[in-house]
């Protein structure tokens, strides 16, 4: 077989048993509410620490 080749016999349908009611249910970890971010610094201290990332690379 070439690059990119594939045996048809592992492309056939696989019948699996699943149970539904064992599965993980996605909305079991829902979550909703806020979240508050301080990082202490102001707009120009931050800007000053890009521009000096900026011109350390």
């Amino acid at each position: 077989m070439g690059f990119g080749s594939y045996d048809e016999s592992e492309q056939q349908e696989v019948d699996a048993d699943f149970d539904d009611e064992e599965a993980v249910q996605s909305s079991e970890n829902n979550h909703d509410g806020t979240i508050e971010f301080e990082n202490g610094a102001s707009s120009d201290e931050l800007l000053d620490r890009l521009e000096d990332i900026k011109d350390e690379e």
